[in-house]
């Protein structure tokens, strides 16, 4: 079994040695451990930095590309490679590298698809009162939108089995992270939470400017995620809304005209009218919105088949060219 480490990169020559230290070189159950850097557009030394350490995989982008284009980037690379299992982890040290056997052992086990680090949020010292209430309320998002019980859906620290990444395609360019879980977990995957303590702080986050932004845009991912697999949810809510908020003009032109003070209160109707046509108007984008989802799941479908078609002929001629070298050495 092997098992590709892959660790995403901007400007990290400063804490990418910690990282890479730190990976296990052994663990029970895996037969060999590759460790790929991404380098997504760094204008330090971090490439040169893990060549130094032994690094001999690269993924490299010349311009930044984001978190998420340099995750599925990466998780393409590992399948060239033949990889069984993935983990993910960050350059600047956030996690604990060490615990990545914990990490995989569910999925060596058969018991998991993807397994997902708990950071314990409320243990971190420098979250905020606020952005902890908001992880918290993210999760939960999350959990409603894809059917689990996760606490810490946010968390980057994970670990994906083969058969999970032939199913999963990353859409948004923000951050894979919540829309990943709510793909899995309408695609039935199986997904376990492992929890761990997070490294001291060695930065600030590049990935947004600000917890509103971050708010934004993640629930900006969590919608889109959202309409993607359960449409009827969003337009059902939308159009149920506007259509008792059409029905109460009527009624009150109703009991008016019963208490024979209808007269003049037409704008209650037009008002009504256009809220009732909006209702309707939500009700035809829900079924337009479920038939795109259908059809998603049969494209999505077809992609899985052609990447298992690609991926494992590019994995068997590697584990070919492994056999042959192991030939060799031992003729």
């Amino acid at each position: 079994m092997k098992l590709v480490v892959q660790v995403p990169c901007l400007n990290e020559e400063e804490t990418l040695p910690w990282v890479l230290q730190s990976i296990p070189r052994s663990i029970e159950g895996v037969d060999e451990i590759v460790i790929v850097v991404i380098d997504d557009g760094s204008t330090d030394s971090t490439v040169e930095v893990a060549r130094s350490l032994g690094v001999t995989h690269f993924v490299k982008h010349a311009r930044n590309q984001g978190l998420a284009r340099s995750f599925q980037d990466g998780v393409n690379y590992a399948l060239e490679l033949g990889a069984d299992i993935v983990v993910n982890t960050d350059g600047d040290n956030q996690y604990p590298q060490e615990r990545i056997p914990d990490l995989v052992r569910p999925i060596v086990e058969g018991r998991a698809d993807i397994v997902i680090a708990d950071r314990q949020v409320h243990l971190v010292e420098h979250f905020s009162p606020a952005k902890k209430m908001l992880q918290r309320l993210g999760s939960r998002v999350v959990n409603r939108a894809a059917g689990t019980d996760l606490r810490d859906a946010a968390s980057g620290f994970r670990a994906y089995s083969r058969g999970s990444l032939m199913r999963l395609n990353v859409v948004t360019r923000f951050s894979y992270c919540m829309e990943s879980i709510i793909q899995a977990g309408n695609k039935r995957l199986q997904i376990e939470s492992v929890a761990v303590e997070t490294n001291p702080k060695t930065r600030e986050s590049r990935l947004f400017k600000s917890t509103w932004q971050h708010v934004v845009k993640s629930s900006a991912a969590i919608v889109r995620a959202y309409i993607m697999y359960k449409p009827y949810v969003i337009f059902g809510w939308i159009s149920s809304v506007l259509a008792v908020l059409g029905l109460v003009p009527f009624v009150r032109y109703a009991v008016l005209v019963t208490i024979g003070k209808g007269g003049g209160h037409l704008q209650s109707l037009i008002l009504g009218a256009v809220l009732l046509i909006l209702s309707f108007l939500g009700v035809m984008l829900g079924i337009l919105s479920d038939l795109i989802r259908t059809n998603r799941i049969l494209i999505e479908d077809n992609l899985e088949h052609t990447k298992r078609a690609r991926y494992d002929v590019l994995g068997q001629g590697d584990r070919d060219a492994k056999d042959r070298r192991m030939r060799v050495v031992g003729s």
